[in-house]
């Protein structure tokens, strides 16, 4: 489980946070996809959502779902996943892999530009921030014709004094 995280900035305003003018357009952007596909927006698939909308921080699978249910979501593992995939093809998340084994997940849509440094023997998770990829974002938007919206950016390395995670 990534529960190895800090934050390089020091101020709050760098946690990245949702408002009721994001919430709106992520329902309405997953409620297209879902009747794109033929499929309705159900109860489960809605508390799903928000409860990936009060993330502030990478996320398995697994651990959503016990947090959903500690907060009395009835929500199955299999409702998850699907929603999950259905949430990817979106554009709302994003899936990670990390330590070639577990998923891990995030919100993508409505976020502040996020960069991190992720160290694959212990998970532990630095964000950083960096105004030279912003502008390297923004002149390979500019050398395309594109407009940039934002992007993600995660480097994956060892941490200094770091060993191996054991399975």
């Amino acid at each position: 489980m990534m529960n190895n995280r800090t934050d390089s900035s020091s101020t709050e305003d760098s946690i990245p946070t949702i408002d009721s003018t994001t919430m709106a357009p992520l329902c309405a952007i997953f409620r297209r996809h879902l009747k794109e596909q033929n499929l309705k927006y159900t109860p489960e698939r809605a508390d799903i959502l928000n409860a990936i909308i009060e993330q502030d921080e990478i996320f398995e699978a697994d651990t959503l779902m016990h947090k959903m249910r500690t907060h009395g979501d009835r929500v199955s593992k299999a409702t998850v996943y699907r929603t999950l995939k259905l949430l990817q093809e979106a554009g709302i998340i994003n899936q990670t892999l990390f330590d070639g084994k577990q998923a891990h997940y995030q919100l993508v849509y409505g976020r502040s530009d996020l960069d991190s440094m992720i160290c694959v023997n212990t998970g532990t998770i630095i964000n950083v921030d960096c105004e030279e990829l912003s502008a390297l974002r923004d002149a390979l938007c500019r050398k395309h014709g594109w407009d940039p919206v934002g992007h993600r950016f995660q480097v994956y390395g060892v941490s200094p004094g770091s060993t191996p995670a054991s399975n």
